[in-house]
């Protein structure tokens, strides 16, 4: 971006609704789980070897949770308050583990709005294609101020 250009920036705490919600369709492909890998250096064999997984109670390789994480925490920086917001706590339960390929939904929801503090409490509740929970947690975000 260069300096000085303007960015569009998300919701203002004054144009959010309890009950606003984003809901997301995402799938977990190889270059997915290639880039996340190869920028934490992560090689839990957990993650990527089949062979290994294959002997775990999961029986085949798992997405990192944190992976996870950053597809929600990507969305409220892109939508729900969107460009400009910051995550201030986060609490993510990982209930079910997500496994390489699958596609999860993902329901982002306004729960709270502390206008005093400029603070939006977001629920988070993450699906597979079974409709088993995956992940379940709140989001605590303050919205662009500017």
């Amino acid at each position: 971006m260069l300096k000085g250009a303007r960015t569009k920036t998300g919701k203002k705490i004054d144009e959010l609704t309890v009950g606003e919600r984003i809901h997301l369709v995402e799938t977990i492909e190889d270059k997915d789980l290639l880039l996340y890998l190869g920028l934490t250096n992560d090689s839990n064999p957990l993650y990527i070897q089949h062979e290994y997984a294959k002997e775990t109670a999961f029986k085949k390789p798992i997405v990192p949770p944190i992976m996870l994480n950053g597809i929600v925490t990507s969305a409220i920086s892109k939508y729900l308050p969107g460009p400009g917001s910051h995550i201030r706590e986060q609490n993510l339960i990982n209930l079910e583990p997500v496994y390489h390929y699958e596609t999860i939904e993902i329901l982002l929801e306004v729960q709270q709005i502390d206008y005093e503090n400029n603070l939006v409490m977001i629920q988070v509740n993450g699906m597979n294609k079974k409709h088993q929970l995956v992940l379940q947690g709140i989001f605590k975000v303050f919205p662009p101020m500017k």
